[in-house]
């Protein structure tokens, strides 16, 4: 049962002024409002932390060398001493990828692991990074708004309120407003959701399919929306032991010609492999392409070993405050630097994994479900020296754990810290992506 909504300070209330100011709320219903406000808030507050603390790293230590080697075509500086300090927090690593895609299009097989929406909207809005930002930010407010409706129609206002800043402010937020498809794969996967939650079939099976042309993972969104679907007829306790075949008349009368909306999912990444196959690439480029980072799939338990193998090595290496021997039977770079990543990616794992169990006990099937589903995808493709390589980054898109994070945090009185925590790893993970460190 939804909780009961708290009333808003005067403080808080008097942070929503942006919106305010320029009547956005005139004519639009309380729950909306209130999903607006918070949003506004956290969007605003979360921002300007990502680009103090990534300017100012920048500012203070100056870009890694590896950066120019990374981007030779200066895709992300050349805007001045200012203008550089500026970009920093928003175009790093795979930014290049994006805006060198959305500049020249797919020139090589390896472009083809990034998926043609985003860098396809940022072509379309003039190809610049300013582009690029702007719509990663856009998205993100989408995102943030959309969030807050769907948890507040499921487990009420406060944990809404809650989700959407935790959500805003986890430490690797920055990637939702630089130059990556995060912030655009999380608003449109809420969109579907909340579409679905609604019953609207059509926006539903639209919305999925864009996010499966954004992102592999997109398609993943097909078991929880079917789930929705079939959840519209609701299952009372002693239906549970009638026989067999009332089930399943019970399945066709809940399922209607409206279902077939859900094709658009894999139409979504139907229409990028067949653009590639019309253009004489192989059908599944972009799925070969992960060569490219050396992913190969090994199956999620494997990811979950090798994960833990690499963590326990990346303890022994740090603890042995030396660099020789190294711990690691595929070491890559520093051996202290890839102990970290070790390290820091088990964290995470762990975290995800107890975000999940709170989410299958709290939420609708559909959302624990999604969220099992995204983090077994994420981790059946470990790289030999770095297993959980990219999984923080991976898991800010998996919206049902925030949303997980937040109920536990209510429960336990333990939101502060956690927003604290949270906020401590965001300035400090925004400083290292600013600084060209490879963070996730």
């Amino acid at each position: 049962m939804p909780t009961a909504m708290a009333p808003e300070s005067p403080q808080s209330s008097s942070l929503a002024w942006p919106v305010r100011a320029i009547g956005l709320l005139d004519g639009v219903d309380e729950a909306w409002r209130r999903a607006l406000r918070v949003s506004v808030r956290a969007l605003l507050l979360s921002r300007l932390v990502v680009w103090v603390a990534g300017a100012g790293a920048l500012a203070v230590f100056g870009p890694a060398a590896q950066g120019a080697r990374f981007d030779p075509a200066r895709l992300t500086s050349g805007f001045g001493a200012f203008g550089d300090l500026l970009v920093g927090p928003a175009a790093r690593w795979d930014s290049v990828w994006f805006l060198a895609i959305a500049k020249d299009g797919y020139i090589g097989d390896d472009r083809t692991a990034f998926f043609p929406l985003y860098p396809t909207l940022v072509r379309g809005l003039g190809g610049t990074l300013v582009a690029g930002v702007a719509l990663s930010t856009a998205a993100l407010f989408v995102a943030l708004v959309l969030l807050h409706r769907l948890v507040e129609l499921e487990l009420g206002e406060r944990v809404a309120r809650a989700s959407v800043t935790l959500l805003a402010f986890f430490p690797m937020a920055f990637f939702f407003s630089a130059v990556y498809s995060e912030s655009l794969f999380l608003a449109l996967s809420l969109g579907a959701f909340w579409c679905a939650r609604r019953e609207r079939w059509p926006a539903a099976g639209a919305l999925g399919g864009l996010a499966a042309a954004t992102r592999s993972s997109g398609l993943l969104l097909l078991l929880p929306l079917a789930i929705l679907y079939l959840r519209r007829a609701s299952v009372q306790r002693d239906e549970v032991v009638r026989g067999l075949r009332q089930r399943i008349d019970d399945l066709r009368r809940r399922v209607r010609p409206d279902v077939l909306w859900l094709a658009l999912l894999p139409g979504g990444l139907a229409a990028y492999l067949g653009g590639l196959w019309l253009n004489g690439r192989p059908v599944f480029t972009p799925f070969h392409a992960q060569e490219f980072w050396q992913r190969h799939f090994h199956g999620p338990l494997a990811g979950i070993w090798q994960g833990t193998v690499a963590a326990w090595d990346g303890v022994r290496q740090l603890l042995s405050g030396s660099r020789t021997p190294v711990y690691f039977h595929h070491a890559a770079g520093d051996p202290f630097t890839v102990a970290g990543h070790n390290v820091v990616g088990f964290v995470f794992l762990i975290a995800a994994l107890l975000a999940t169990w709170v989410t299958l006990r709290r939420l609708p099937l559909a959302y624990g479900v999604y969220a099992v589903c995204m983090l077994l995808f994420a981790i059946s493709y470990p790289i030999a020296s770095e297993p959980l390589m990219s999984l923080p980054r991976f898991e800010i898109v998996v919206f049902p754990l925030a949303i997980g994070a937040a109920a536990w945090a209510i429960q336990r009185g333990a939101l502060r810290p956690l927003l604290a925590a949270s906020a401590f790893g965001l300035v400090a993970f925004s400083g290292q992506f600013a600084a060209w460190a490879w963070v996730a």
